[in-house]
């Protein structure tokens, strides 16, 4: 059978996706065109090679619409045969698209491809594509959900109900992250991956000096009368510091075949072991990880204990704190270099953000398996095993 492997892994800085943001000032086609022309470059590639893009985005509307990826290729300067196609399984988009380009790759479909994504939060703000017109919830699915499904936030209150994760907890955890993230940028730890972007160099989204009795402070990000009605119970304990930031910005994946690697003399850097992806409860939204790191473990044949990294993507601190108290995870491997809270959530950009930092951590560390998931609107999850090369 064919191997899929990543020949390289490059991201712009994480901007805040605000107006005033470091890289609110660059249209996301040009983000991704950026990071799209720098990988071919880096890999002394021509663009012809290419077989196909697959590039995740989650508000396809406005600057973002019209099939960004092909837009993206075409900025990129990209030989016109190169086709491009836009990716939406919401937070885990680039993350799907890794998984469609690996798995054209073992199917022999694909030879060279391309697997990345962008989001400018600050261009095309979250909840766009619901403002643009009508409603994604049908009649026929309010008939299965009387009560309504909610929005991230309270779906995250409701998971650290669910775990009994406390304030103080939830609040220490995210002071780590972005002390994680701190160190990991002090000790060049992202230097292979970061693509320096309209004077931008370094994530803007990191605070080194966050303390969790900072956070403290800080009240409830997602608490409404209309919620607190609903759920009586709520504690209401996630805020603004415990959640990821609105962020721009554009990662991707150079994934070969490895015969094809060999021949053009590329040194592979890991190769995809194993893959899945889950839908789960989507009141709950947020448990997804969960699920498909079982069904992951499953059909690998892989325990807990052999990954010797996890990136459990940190939409909010109670996601990977339940993840980790489900499956007896190592805290010590989990997000070691920080997660979003700290390194931002470009949604369609995160999931090859997470791969990237993935497979350099495993570098870096000299460990041979990792694993990467993240919940998804809706309730779904992917989760992916790499294996160091």
């Amino acid at each position: 059978m064919r191997t899929a492997v990543i020949v390289d892994a490059i991201r712009t800085p994480s901007g805040r996706g605000k107006p005033g943001g470091a890289l609110s000032g660059i249209h996301p086609v040009d983000l991704s065109a950026h990071v799209l022309s720098a990988l071919l470059e880096r890999n002394g590639l021509d663009s012809a090679q290419v077989d196909d893009v697959l590039w995740g985005c989650v508000s396809q509307v406005g600057e973002q619409g019209m099939n960004v990826a092909r837009q993206a290729v075409l900025a990129a300067g990209f030989a016109l045969t190169v086709p491009g196609v836009s990716i939406d399984r919401q937070c885990g988009s680039s993350q799907q698209a890794a998984h469609f380009a690996a798995q054209g790759v073992i199917a022999g479909a694909y030879d060279i491809v391309i697997a990345g994504g962008v989001e400018s939060m600050s261009r095309v703000p979250l909840g766009a594509s619901v403002a643009a017109g009508g409603s994604p919830v049908s009649l026929r699915q309010r008939e299965r959900y009387p009560a309504g499904l909610v929005n991230q936030g309270v779906s995250a209150e409701l998971v650290a109900q669910r775990w009994n994760l406390s304030r103080e907890r939830l609040d220490a955890y995210a002071a780590e992250s972005h002390r994680r993230a701190a160190d990991a940028t002090a000790a060049g730890r992202f230097a292979s991956q970061l693509l320096p972007v309209g004077g931008v160099a370094v994530d803007e989204t990191i605070r080194a000096d966050t303390t969790a009795e900072a956070l403290a402070g800080l009240p409830p990000a997602f608490r409404t009368d209309e919620a607190a009605a609903r759920f009586p119970d709520l504690e209401w304990r996630i805020t603004a510091g415990s959640s990821s930031p609105l962020t721009d910005g554009a990662s991707a994946v150079l994934i070969m075949a490895e015969e094809t690697a060999s021949a053009l003399g590329l040194a592979p850097r890991a190769r995809f072991h194993s893959f899945s992806v889950v839908g789960d409860d989507p009141l709950l939204m947020l448990t997804g990880p969960i699920r498909a790191t079982r069904r992951i473990l499953e059909r690998s044949g892989l325990s807990i204990d052999d990954l010797d990294v996890y990136e459990v993507n940190e939409a909010f601190a109670s996601v990977p704190l339940a993840w980790s108290a489900e499956l007896g995870a190592d805290p010590a491997r989990l997000n070691p270099w920080g997660g979003a809270i700290a390194l931002g959530h470009a949604l369609g950009s995160s999931g090859t953000r997470l791969l990237g930092t993935l497979v350099a951590a495993l570098e870096v560390g000299g460990g041979r398996y990792g694993l990467q998931t993240m919940c998804e609107g809706g309730g779904m999850a992917n989760a992916t095993i790499v294996e160091r090369l």
